[in-house]
């Protein structure tokens, strides 16, 4: 067995330009997998009732969403194939992942090297699929009136390892003399890893006294309770609490006055730093073998603006998707 590796740059804004990388395990196509990408060609020619199967996804909570949406989407259209959409964490996804036990992994961060030297020792192959953008939002209580933007360096005071702030003014003189609560994703959470890496400086470098959880609506739940409290998750799961939840702006360098709010454009644009990020599919290609895996991809990647418009998460640029979908189109080739 080959395996190759190669990079996969799109353009995610006039703006900027974020560049995904990316390693998969190619193989050579069977006659299987052939046959199952010319049956999803003419799946509608087969008529509904004869498409029958299963397709399983875990991995990430913030990617969840728009699988879980496109899942539901799709059994509308296909009644008799059963799609499973677990949430394990991204770290979690790719623990079965990498065992070759699931068709689809979830993941809000790429593939690390670790995981990919365990594919590979697995003899799992696989490609990987851009297939929106996020910007890990930090929020704090509505009731919190006196904090509107950190800068990265107080969130890494705040958050990383051997961190001794309990209370507010702690963080800034100005602020009240008030207990910190956090709330953040579990270690098995790629939005943990990002997270840390991006504002701790280091995977991993966070501080271990918040409370943790793979699942974003108990964090959700967690800073609505309480008004000192603060916690970082996805931007969607800000958009839906908006009313008892507050976004803080982030300011990349020192200077406050150059604060960002999450927003669609800022996300987009990447002008929300550092913590706009891309969401990915990771795909076992053994699975393209079967032919409902091949049309529930085709179908992600052709609902897939709409429907990661409609979870309040950010839609990549057409020519995001057009590529996605060319590497579909190659990694069922190869």
């Amino acid at each position: 067995m080959v395996h190759a590796s190669f990079r996969f740059p799109f353009l995610v804004a006039v703006a900027a330009l974020l560049v995904i990388g990316s390693c998969g395990c190619s193989v050579k196509s069977s006659e299987k997998t052939s046959q199952a990408r010319g049956e999803a060609g003419n799946s509608k020619a087969r008529g509904d009732a004869d498409f029958v199967g299963s397709v399983e996804a875990d991995g990430s909570s913030t990617v969840y969403p728009i699988t879980q949406a496109v899942a539901e989407e799709f059994m509308k259209s296909y009644p008799k194939v059963a799609v499973r959409v677990n949430i394990s964490g991204t770290g979690g996804g790719f623990k079965r992942f990498k065992e070759g036990d699931l068709d689809i992994c979830d993941a809000s961060r790429p593939i690390t090297d670790q995981e990919r030297a365990a594919c590979i020792k697995n003899k799992v192959s696989f490609i990987e699929l851009p297939i929106g953008i996020d910007g890990i939002t930090v929020v704090v209580n509505a009731k919190n009136t006196w904090c509107d933007c950190l800068t990265v360096a107080q969130l890494k005071k705040l958050w990383e390892s051997g961190s001794k702030i309990k209370t507010w003014n702690e963080l800034d003189p100005s602020y009240p003399n008030e207990k910190v609560i956090l709330y953040g994703p579990d270690t098995d959470s790629g939005t943990f890893d990002y997270f840390t890496e991006a504002i701790c400086g280091k995977k991993g470098n966070s501080r271990t006294d918040y409370t943790p959880s793979s699942n974003d609506n108990v964090l959700v739940q967690g800073v609505q309770g309480n008004a000192g409290a603060m916690g970082y998750f996805g931007y969607a799961y800000y958009v839906l609490n908006k009313d008892t939840l507050r976004s803080i702006k982030i300011a990349d360098g020192n200077d406050k006055s150059a604060c960002v709010a999450p927003t669609d454009e800022t996300i987009l644009s990447h002008k929300y730093k550092p913590l706009s990020r891309p969401l990915f599919l990771y795909v076992n290609r053994k699975s393209l073998a079967r032919s409902e895996v091949v049309w529930f991809l085709k179908f992600y990647v052709e609902r897939g603006p709409e429907l990661v418009k409609e979870v309040h998460y950010i839609p990549l640029p057409p020519s995001g998707y057009e590529q996605t979908r060319n590497r579909l189109q190659i990694g069922m080739e190869d």
